[in-house]
């Protein structure tokens, strides 16, 4: 798995087809999305950002030190510091994106834009996703996750582990349409699931989410109640 860190200057070390073809869209196959640098010790992406290789070794470590330091409350650690990383990574997005496809976010299609962003993602070892827009009238939006780095590692732990990303798209979506947003894991490959399923909406949803999820609701519950228009009084 490979996480990314602060944009860096042009570098030397570029695949063939960047150098042949700097605008080519299908460029994510590990030889081409990833750029090596033997001598500077570095990895760098298509979109010239940083990258630092980390093994299963390393995620159990941060969320076990996690736990150890301060309880429970690693997970709200995890969270905001996946909001946060959705907010620069969405102003960094915004920026490569517009320079790669010649036009703004507000102009583009918006399942095409988000699975924009999302496959570098997928190409550093983050899963694949699919997002469910069906209740954006309800006022939220599903995202389902396929094989979570940090729940694939974790393994059947019963509980859900996906903060990081409950966090990610949190940050996203928040820059993305100028509105505070959260987002909260309903179900997850930790917890014996086949996928891990999130609900991002306005925090006062999200809080009604995670009451019925404390009572033992399902994510389908849980979507069925949001679809009826149940709300906490």
């Amino acid at each position: 798995m490979a996480s990314s860190a602060a944009p860096q200057h042009p570098v030397e070390h570029q695949s063939k087809l960047k150098i042949s073809n700097p605008k080519a869209h299908n460029h994510y196959r590990f030889q081409d999305f990833f750029s090596f640098d033997p001598s500077m010790g570095t990895v760098t992406d298509w979109n010239q950002m940083r990258n630092i290789f980390t093994s299963e070794d390393f995620i159990i470590g941060l969320v076990e030190g996690l736990e150890e330091e301060v309880g429970s409350a690693s997970s709200v650690i995890m969270y905001t510091i996946g909001k946060e990383w959705g907010v620069k990574d969405a102003a960094f997005f915004q920026q490569w994106y517009e320079a790669e496809f010649g036009q703004s976010i507000r102009q583009s299609n918006l399942m095409f834009l988000l699975e924009t962003w999302w496959w570098p993602f997928t190409a550093q070892g983050w899963g694949r996703w699919e997002v469910d827009m069906s209740d954006r009238k309800h006022g939220c939006i599903f995202i389902n996750l396929f094989d979570s780095a940090v729940a694939r590692t974790l393994g059947d732990v019963g509980k859900p582990v996906c903060h990081i990303y409950a966090g990610l798209f949190a940050g996203f979506f928040s820059n993305l349409v100028k509105k505070s947003l959260s987002c909260i894991e309903l179900q997850c490959y930790s917890m014996g699931e086949t996928y891990c399923k999130f609900l991002l909406g306005n925090p006062d949803r999200i809080d009604a989410a995670g009451f019925w999820l404390n009572e033992g609701a399902t994510a389908r519950d849980i979507q069925r109640k949001l679809q009826d228009g149940v709300v906490l009084r």
